[in-house]
């Protein structure tokens, strides 16, 4: 079965430097899982994984300056 089939959201997830990680995912847990797969442990560790926006693709032109 496709991925296609489910939806898959655009997620800000905060940084303890005051950026965001942009993630997407069916879900804020499933986001998180794809960083995971992504980033190394360290960088993982920069992230706040309850502190998080849903954003659609649209309005990522208005995070685009504080991606980190």
């Amino acid at each position: 079965m496709s991925s296609f089939s489910n939806p898959h959201y655009m997620y800000l997830f905060e940084m303890k430097n005051g950026r965001q990680k942009l993630a997407y995912g069916e879900s804020p847990e499933d986001a998180l899982n794809i960083l995971r797969i992504r980033l190394s442990d360290k960088e993982m560790a920069e992230l706040f994984t309850d502190r998080f926006i849903k954003i659609n693709q649209r309005q990522l032109q208005e995070y685009v300056h504080n991606l980190g």
